[in-house]
């Protein structure tokens, strides 16, 4: 009996070390992959934001799923088209101008100063020698990031063809006495998602369109890119929006001092009303992020991911927030029952 015993307590801690090397394995495996995992990452976020439109589509119009997918794709890429053709000049045109007003504006800043930065050299010579790599660089890393990008729009339209295949394999990854749960907290990162991407949908929209009111009130001038660039930036927390400023004040530093600090205030205002008014209003039933862990989150996640971890940041912790609320909190740290002290 006691040797009985012993084997089973030997085959037990065999079979613990055994499942820790296989999750060392695991995590080793991950983190060797995690580029390709943020980018599928990336395509399920855009495969949700997708799979609400094309189920609206194919329930209005009773459709089958593939239909419905062609006419939504129809639909955005018709849009993206319109909007192209609407805003992109008029965009390139004035971000180009905006681009050389930056060394402008640095320079004005130096003057005014007059510190050490009035000795840093501003020759705009091209040396060929000295340029040609850098330049061969950053082609490579623009046509790497558009295979990327391809990349990601091709799995997010498979998945959204077929999403019911692609959750039930997410579902039969984890053990079968934990699908039936597992699955219901999938389907509450979907929610939470969804109700992320609408949200940040809408004020991006307002803080374009503010900008755009508040810097033509101003006389500021290329007003249509920099409300475009602090709409877009305004994806990006904390960060975006510091970025987004900059633009503006090196355009009005250049026609007044005053100008700079109006924009700087200006600017300031929007992030509050986006803060504290827009976002609240649109998402006031939905998943609330502490900015101290969003800021967090976006530390963390450029460190492991890169450039593409600081845009998905956000994504990631609502998904994180929602799988440590209802895996970690209700299913195993509120389901331990044990007294103090036993």
């Amino acid at each position: 009996m006691n040797l009985d015993s012993t084997k089973a307590e030997a085959g037990m801690g065999f079979a613990s070390w055994c499942g820790l090397l296989a999750l060392l394995a695991a995590l080793g495996i991950c983190w060797q992959l995690r580029e390709l995992l943020i980018q599928l990452f990336g395509a399920v976020v855009i495969a949700v934001a997708l799979c609400g439109l094309v189920s609206k589509v194919e329930q209005q119009f009773c459709l089958k799923r593939w239909k419905a997918l062609l006419i939504s794709l129809f639909v955005i890429f018709s849009l993206a088209i319109l909007l192209t053709a609407l805003l992109v000049p008029p965009f390139v045109e004035q971000f180009s101008e905006l681009l050389t007003q930056l060394p402008k504006a640095l320079s004005y800043l130096a003057k005014l100063s007059n510190t050490f930065l009035l000795r840093i050299g501003q020759s705009n010579d091209f040396n060929i020698s000295g340029g040609l790599k850098p330049l061969l660089g950053f082609a490579g890393n623009l046509g790497a990031a558009a295979l990327q990008t391809l990349f990601v729009l091709a799995v997010a339209v498979m998945i959204t063809a077929q999403p019911s295949g692609y959750y039930q394999v997410a579902v039969s990854l984890a053990p079968s006495f934990y699908r039936k749960r597992f699955s219901l907290v999938l389907i509450s990162c979907g929610k939470a998602l969804k109700s992320w991407m609408f949200g940040v949908l809408i004020s991006s929209i307002c803080v374009a369109i503010l900008a755009f009111i508040g810097l033509s009130l101003l006389g500021i001038k290329l007003t249509i890119a920099n409300a475009i660039l602090a709409g877009m930036l305004n994806v990006i927390p904390n960060v975006g929006p510091t970025i987004g400023t900059i633009f503006p004040m090196a355009v009005a530093i250049l026609q007044s001092p005053w100008k700079a600090v109006a924009v700087l205030v200006l600017y300031v205002f929007i992030q509050n009303m986006e803060s504290y008014v827009i976002t609240p209003s649109v998402m006031h039933h939905q998943l609330k992020l502490l900015p101290g862990l969003t800021l967090a989150a976006q530390v963390a996640f450029t460190l492991i991911f890169g450039p593409i971890g600081l845009l998905l940041a956000l994504p990631l912790a609502v998904c994180m927030q929602v799988l440590i609320r209802d895996l970690l909190i209700n299913d195993f740290l509120d389901g331990l029952k044990r007294p103090l002290g036993a």
